[in-house]
């Protein structure tokens, strides 16, 4: 049994045989998965150790202290919280064998197709196809041909890879007529346009797919489950934004509080309940993430992470507004609203007016907060479901 002891071992040993000093980045990196350490609760051979998930903070603490880079999880985000749990538990051994090392050292990116024009909240109202092009053979793993169009797709124009989901049978209802696809996002049918937001960035994109050949080895899961599929998907980003780890006034409360210290003449009672009140929830959500972690280490994550998202969302709005309140026409500069397409989000290092916008569409991104306050309502707290009248109807039959 892999404990704290052996896990300083073994780091130590990483460490002088790839001294961070002298060693390059990706040769690092690509050590350290081989040796085990990238995600030790994963299988061996795989980045981990078959390790309780609550040691990696072990490792991780170790090689911050010797000054070993990371992997930049927040280029290569969707990929660590959402591809690769997938992937994990899903993926055929050649799947994991082929995606997941270049996936955590960060040489590919990974994005995912899953919102449409038409089916957003109601992602499982999807329309994009996938038709096998043998015909549907059973059994043949003829490649899948997909047409059709996705949208809301973070770092799609830096990724090599997408986690999609494509409509295989219209005949079926339709959380019953998706499978679940790898998609290489150099295919020339792949086109991948910006979206310009609020911020005045192009974070987001929409993706226009034409005849893009799948094969059907890249398929996770078993034809028509794609929703099953999905939903650990889903389980995972939602933990991935809203439970992450942070320290105590971390964060965007931690901006917040720094400024009310820094502007003394600013300071008005009003203000100081509103702040002193967002602390007290930001910390109480820090340590029901905790607690939530802590719950992982268990098993898969279930639907409490759409609480936790949904508490993120609303502290991120909820606190950028009151930080431009504060600082008054200050909150009101913007340094750049040149159009670029960054590589990620960053709610600390840049101005009020950024996190004020870009706050706004937390309660969209990860699962809109009106869905997650279905699911916490049904699924955690076991309140009666909505009437559901289009769950057993053909998908072809629905109204569009």
């Amino acid at each position: 049994m892999t404990d704290a002891d052996d896990l300083r071992r073994r780091t130590a040993e990483l460490l002088a045989a790839h001294p961070p000093a002298t060693t390059g980045r990706l040769e690092f990196l690509r050590a350290r998965f081989d040796a085990g350490l990238a995600w030790v609760h994963f299988p061996q051979g795989l980045g981990g150790l078959d390790a309780p998930r609550s040691l990696q903070a072990v490792v991780d603490a170790e090689l911050a202290a010797a000054g070993a880079p990371d992997n930049d999880p927040g280029r290569i985000g969707i990929g660590l919280g959402m591809a690769a749990p997938t992937l994990l538990h899903f993926g055929t051994d050649e799947q994991k064998q082929r995606f997941l090392r270049p996936l955590w050292t960060g040489e590919e990116v990974w994005c995912q197709l899953f919102s449409e024009p038409g089916a957003g909240s109601d992602l499982a109202a999807l329309a994009t196809r996938a038709v096998r092009e043998d015909g549907g053979a059973a059994g043949s793993g003829g490649d899948w041909i997909v047409d059709g169009q996705k949208v809301w797709t973070s770092s799609a124009h830096l990724a090599r890879w997408a986690i999609l989901i494509a409509r295989t049978d219209p005949d079926q209802p339709k959380h019953r007529g998706i499978s679940y696809f790898v998609c290489d996002m150099t295919d020339p049918g792949v086109e991948v346009r910006p979206l310009r937001q609020i911020t005045g960035e192009a974070e987001f994109n929409e993706v226009f797919l034409t005849g893009v050949r799948i094969p059907d080895a890249h398929r996770l899961g078993a034809v028509g489950e794609g929703w099953k599929v999905a939903q650990t998907t889903l389980m995972n980003e939602r933990v991935a934004i809203g439970g992450s780890r942070t320290p105590r006034e971390g964060g965007m409360i931690g901006v917040a509080a720094a400024d009310w210290r820094a502007r003394p003449e600013l300071r008005t009672h009003d203000l100081h309940q509103r702040l002193l009140k967002l602390w007290v929830e930001a910390e109480v959500a820090r340590l029901t993430g905790e607690r939530l972690r802590q719950q992982l280490t268990k098993g898969q994550p279930g639907p409490e992470g759409s609480g936790m998202k949904l508490a993120f969302a609303r502290l991120a709005q909820e606190i950028s507004g009151w930080e431009v309140e504060f600082l008054a026409e200050d909150g009101l500069t913007y340094d750049d609203w040149t159009m670029r397409r960054p590589d990620g989000v960053d709610f600390t290092g840049r101005e009020a007016g950024y996190r004020y916008l870009r706050a706004k569409g937390n309660s969209i991104e990860g699962g809109t907060s009106e869905v997650l306050l279905n699911i916490v309502a049904e699924r955690v707290l076991g309140l009666p479901p909505e009437p559901r009248t289009d769950k057993d109807v053909a998908w072809k039959d629905l109204p569009r």
